[in-house]
């Protein structure tokens, strides 16, 4: 396996800068052992000019073909293709990917300590790869490395035989990449598209290959347009991983739309200890309000927004009366936890027609929340920003516009009530506000009268008579004649299902 990477430059800044990228030295051939076989590092030009530096990568085919036969961990049987016939001593792979991992790991972590200003440079870099398999042909590979900032992707299909033409293309290109990019971004893209394009890897598929993969997509795969693809051939199309993957993907989405750290949004699950209120009594009445007031509704189709780790939709399953539960939150963790709570994997084909948990944020619209009876947001609008909370108030009120909604926040006033928190604390360290009972009712009102719903206020826990309950919920209804009071109980028959785009 051959792969050569090229970068020009002038007196100011020599081209052989590209030796302290890669922590390889111009004038010297380097040899390193791998698991398979030999890598070797050399440079065939080295000027100011212009530098070259090769990765050749001698495979051992016997002792592929012994680790092929082995079962399970280690062993693979598109490693060993036809026993010592085989394509993988020629042709770029996961092998390759592994060796450019193990020989230049510095590089791929963009450090340098000799010169640490080198490796946030933008260069222009020419890689060429001369036999790259490629299941999908050159067509896949434009779209693979075609967004990714590349100025030219060629990809030229390898005939089978050059003595006979009339055989066609084989399943291999040569690969030329030229643009302006930063030395680490290529070769993490290499590293995660040279299996994807052989659509095989020569070693276990292991769950921290997942945390391999987001570390070598960080920055670009994200908001890739193949990032299924990608991912499933990545991981060998084993579908759990994938999908835990594919969440984190969008997590990670979600925070750059927003501007945010990934670690703001994912912190509905406390590491430390359970997010449920203290004492529990306060937690399990605010869930029996809800379910009252879902009862009273006559709602059967509910949304649980900000699901959390799921105990109001394991509570909403006990109950027949609800023919669909959805419950949402923008954690990856909290969503893992809900489904470990409810036991998913475990449901009849009956009981788990009925739930459905998906991620997705409230900051914007997403049409898989429209025509549901109610929705529940219980104990969420407290860890938004307040500015955030107009975007709330549209996807929820204006866009998904259940018939009923209910609402629950704590009552900042009461917090003088809790001998163990501090005064002027909060009582969660991520709620961003609590309010008085006031505020929280003007908030209400306003959001009622600009969507069509009328509102009431019902208090949840002891109401002390000077400071009132702890917290406090609001019930909206559509009013008679709104959209939404008219499309109320009806099926959206467009609402994608779980793992569906919104």
């Amino acid at each position: 396996m051959f792969l050569t990477i090229s970068t020009t430059g002038s007196a100011e800044r020599p081209a052989t800068d590209l030796g302290f990228l890669l922590h390889k030295h111009p004038e010297k051939a380097q040899a390193f052992t791998t698991s398979h076989g030999t890598a070797h590092v050399f440079y065939p030009e080295a000027t100011a000019e212009r530098c070259t530096a090769a990765l050749l990568l001698e495979v051992d085919p016997v002792a592929l073909v012994r680790r092929g036969q082995r079962k399970g961990r280690g062993g693979a049987p598109d490693a060993a293709l036809a026993q010592y016939v085989n394509d993988r001593p020629y042709a770029a792979s996961s092998l390759l990917a592994v060796a450019l991992s193990a020989v230049f790991r510095s590089a791929l972590g963009g450090q340098c300590t000799a010169r640490p200003e080198v490796p946030g440079q933008v260069r222009p870099l020419r890689i060429e790869i001369p036999a790259l398999p490629a299941r999908g042909g050159a067509e896949l590979v434009h779209r693979l490395f075609g967004p990714l900032g590349w100025d030219l992707v060629r990809a030229e299909p390898l005939p089978l035989d050059e003595q006979f033409p009339e055989w066609g293309d084989s399943r291999y290109v040569r690969l030329v990449l030229e643009g302006e990019l930063r030395l680490a971004d290529a070769l993490r893209q290499l590293y995660v598209l040279l299996p994807v394009l052989d659509d095989a890897k020569h070693y276990w598929i292991s769950p921290d290959e997942v945390d391999k993969l987001l570390r070598a997509g960080d920055g670009w795969l994200a908001a890739h347009p193949e990032n299924g693809l990608i991912t499933s051939r990545y991981l060998a199309r084993r579908k759990g991983l994938t999908r835990d993957a594919l969440e984190r993907l969008e997590l990670v989405r979600l925070a750059e739309a927003d501007g945010s750290e990934v670690e703001e949004l994912d912190n509905a699950v406390d590491e430390g200890r359970d997010t449920e209120e203290r004492p529990v009594p306060l937690a399990v009445q605010r869930r029996e309000a809800v379910l009252t007031a879902l009862r009273a509704a006559g709602a059967h189709r509910v949304l649980d927004l900000g699901c959390g780790q799921g105990q109001l939709v394991q509570a909403l399953l006990k109950d027949p009366a609800y023919t669909e539960i959805v419950g949402m939150d923008v954690s990856v963790r909290a969503l893992t936890v809900a489904a470990r709570r409810l036991r998913t994997e475990r449901m009849g084909e009956r009981q788990s027609a009925r739930v459905t948990l998906v991620q997705g944020s409230l900051a914007y619209t997403d049409k898989r929340l429209a025509g549901y009876d109610a929705a529940v947001l219980s104990e969420v609008i407290e860890h938004l920003d307040p500015a955030r909370l107009p975007a709330l108030e549209y996807a929820v009120f204006g866009a998904a516009r259940p018939r009923t909604v209910l609402v629950t926040t704590p009552n900042v006033q009461y917090n003088v009530r809790w001998e163990n928190l501090p005064a002027g604390h909060v009582r969660h360290g991520d709620h961003r506000f609590e309010w008085t009972r006031e505020e929280f009712r003007g908030w209400a009102g306003s959001v009622a009268a600009r969507h069509g719903y009328e509102v009431a206020f019902v208090p949840v826990g002891d109401d002390d008579p000077e400071v009132g309950p702890p917290t406090q919920m609001a019930v909206f209804t559509a009013a008679a004649g709104t959209a939404a009071d008219a499309t109320a109980g009806t099926v959206a028959t467009d609402t994608p299902k779980e793992g569906e785009a919104a």
